[in-house]
């Protein structure tokens, strides 16, 4: 478990915080940077082929040892999530934990309280690592990293396990929505795959929200306030009556839970001159997404009487769609997870996930791609933390699961 801890601790430390208004694929340079440590980790544990292509992306193969067993792949993410700093991350580790909120060393006005975390009060007694409060932590992936390369070793290390071939796959930009643009299936060369990209473990997820898009341009009129009288149009002003008529009493993700849908503004910037607001749209449904984006071009019509010289400009992209839809074209990808779970004594949990993976648009795309759970909890926060107990849980899960596919033809 030292081994698991050290991996991880090194991986947080380096930068990998992703960059959504960028073309760059990665969009960050730490993210280059972690790749090749892992590429070098790779080739070091004997896998030859480790490599990292042009666009970041790390690729190797675990060889099999099962003659005509299928190939499946272990994916996990590099970059981090952009809502936060990862800037200078200080991995606090708190061994045997008590079960008490957790005061965070570095900020103590941030504190993880065990009522705010569902199933953390499980986790006492166990080894807890937290950042220390100025910074994500970065368990969101860097924990599915640790713990696909420390299944690698014993893999390569313990020949006598009997497997198929794995393909390890670290791919870049999956917080902005692009992680798997760069992905060639013909590469990748699997049945399936599986992200490593959860939470508790024993959940496996094989459901996601759909998901688009939308940014909402609001175009004014800028003139010294001076001599404003009747030829300023304030996008700002504007904005704050579009955000106020969106339906947040029951279309927000603070007031939803479960299967319900929500529209979700997140990002708001510009001036006087023109505003643009960054809103997500999500539903298990994703018929649901095109009428959540109606309803976005009804509060612009009814917001144009009032502001006749104003401007609305609304763009809505397909980000990625519910797995769902597509896991049936090979049923053994979640079966096999499920029994992988089993036999580590963990009753599998089958989650609807109120978010995405890169396994949504693999499965999209043609490959099967559930997602298993890492020991990651409050990820996208400063109250991000990781359990090591349940990180090593998940690396005999993935022993488990390399095993009974390797029975597979």
């Amino acid at each position: 478990m030292e081994t698991l801890l050290d991996r991880f601790s090194r991986y947080v430390k380096v930068e990998t915080t992703a960059v959504e208004q960028t073309d760059k694929y990665p969009s960050s340079p730490g993210q280059l940077e972690l790749g090749r440590m892992l590429r070098d980790e790779l080739t070091a544990l004997g896998l030859t082929d480790a490599e990292q292509d042009e666009n970041g992306i790390v690729w190797a193969t675990i060889p099999g040892n099962v003659p005509n067993a299928p190939t499946i792949a272990w994916i996990s993410h590099v970059d981090t999530s952009p809502e936060f700093t990862a800037h200078g991350v200080k991995p606090v580790i708190h061994k045997n934990w008590d079960g008490k909120d957790i005061v965070l060393p570095g900020d103590k006005s941030r504190v993880i309280r065990v009522t705010d975390v569902h199933g953390m009060d499980g986790l006492k007694g166990k080894t807890i690592i937290t950042s220390d409060g100025t910074t994500l932590l970065g368990a969101d992936d860097k924990s599915g990293v640790a713990v696909i390369m420390t299944a690698t070793e014993k893999l390569m290390s313990q020949r006598d396990i009997k497997h198929g071939p794995i393909r390890v796959i670290f791919t870049c930009d999956e917080e902005v929505g692009r992680g798997v643009d760069k992905i060639d299936l013909k590469k990748v060369g699997a049945v399936c795959g599986y992200t490593c990209d959860g939470e508790t473990i024993g959940e496996l997820d094989n459901e996601t929200f759909s998901a688009d898009l939308a940014v909402v341009t609001i175009t004014g009129r800028n003139i010294h306030p001076g001599l404003a009288t009747g030829k300023m149009i304030n996008a700002i002003r504007i904005a704050g009556e579009f955000i106020a008529r969106m339906p947040w009493q029951k279309l927000s993700p603070e007031n939803t839970s479960g299967r319900d849908p929500f529209l979700h503004p997140y990002v708001i910037e510009g001036g006087v001159e023109q505003v643009k607001i960054r809103i997500i749209l999500r539903s298990f449904e994703t018929e649901v997404l095109a009428r959540h984006a109606e309803v976005l071009r009804a509060i612009a019509a009814s917001l144009q009487p009032e502001h006749p010289n104003g401007k609305f400009d609304i763009a809505v992209t397909k980000q990625y769609r519910n797995m769902r839809d597509w896991m049936a074209k090979e049923p053994r990808a979640v079966e096999l997870a499920a029994k992988a779970i089993q036999a580590v004594g963990l009753t599998p949990k089958f989650q609807s996930v109120r978010g995405g993976t890169d396994g949504s648009r693999l499965t999209e795309m043609g490959l099967p791609t559930p997602n298993l759970a890492v020991g990651m909890h409050n990820f996208h926060s400063p109250l991000e933390f990781a359990c090591l107990e349940e990180m090593e849980t998940s690396v005999k899960i993935l022993i488990e699961l390399a095993q009974l596919w390797g029975k597979e033809k």
